[in-house]
């Protein structure tokens, strides 16, 4: 495996790409390549989850895919910094598709919480003027192939997340929040979406989830969505590994499959 720490700059900021590469073998494939799975954590962009990260990442491997994990900008950066650094990542993994065994077709953006509204957004924004033109890449080298959408912050309407949305955009202004209330801003161009909620969460409603389907399928876009019966926000995996310190709330095995109905969605784009 390579596993690498990779500073992604620009022109404002920079983060850090860790990478989960796995080897090829010519006892099996030396020619073989990966779909790439890029793992926005979750944190409200105050920050970014250990629990929505690394054992994100790993699971991922275990499927046989390539994986990466960016420790965006938060908190005091403002949109569309955190934006800029996902589109510049999936442009690196594109220009490295070679070297790092990757399916430049197969390049999946995968978020969690605030971070699931950040994966949408290269979705919805990857061929906006404001995006490509700001980082020199053309809006086909930083699109994203499909959209894994765990719990997502979407909307900056009636069932928002309000302190990500201020930690995003500082002082709010009716432009920029409906600019950045994702279910405005789908299009045809928007790429094929999973998505998964708990029907009971009450920090992030699962109306963000229906808000962006209902779009998505307005615009005739490829969408699987699992909405859990139980269960409440930032679940990660739902195992003893991902479980919060001293919160056994966030082991919840009825939505463990989530991966497992993710990986077969993959493998189907």
């Amino acid at each position: 495996m390579k596993h690498t720490i990779i500073d992604i700059v620009t022109e404002h900021s920079e983060a850090k790409l860790y990478t989960y590469i796995l080897d090829n073998s010519p006892e099996i494939d030396s020619a073989r390549k990966r779909p790439a799975i890029v793992i926005c954590p979750g944190g409200g962009y105050e920050f970014t989850s250990d629990r929505e990260a690394e054992p994100i990442a790993i699971r991922m491997n275990t499927m046989g895919f390539n994986a990466f994990v960016l420790r965006y900008s938060v908190r005091p950066a403002k949109f569309p910094t955190s934006l800029q650094e996902l589109a510049t990542t999936v442009a690196l993994i594109r220009q490295n598709e070679d070297e790092w065994h990757v399916d430049g077709d197969k390049i999946i953006v995968a978020g969690f919480s605030a971070g699931g509204h950040l994966a949408a957004s290269l979705g919805v924004f990857w061929n906006r003027s404001f995006l490509s033109d700001s980082l020199g890449f053309s809006g086909d080298e930083i699109r994203p192939n499909g959209l894994i959408l765990s719990y997502p912050v979407i909307s900056s309407g009636d069932y928002a997340h309000k302190g990500s949305f201020d930690a995003l955009i500082g002082v709010n202004s009716d432009e920029r929040l409906r600019e950045v209330s994702l279910e405005h801003q789908v299009s045809v161009d928007t790429p094929p979406t999973f998505i998964w909620h708990t029907y009971p969460d009450d920090v992030v409603p699962v109306e963000n989830s229906f808000l962006f389907a209902n779009a998505l399928r307005k615009h005739k876009v490829p969408l699987e969505m699992h909405i859990f019966p139980d269960g409440g926000h930032g679940l990660a995996l739902g195992t003893e590994e991902t479980k919060a310190r001293d919160c056994d709330s966030t082991v919840q095995f009825e939505v463990c499959n989530w991966i497992d109905m993710a990986g077969r969605w993959i493998k189907g784009l």
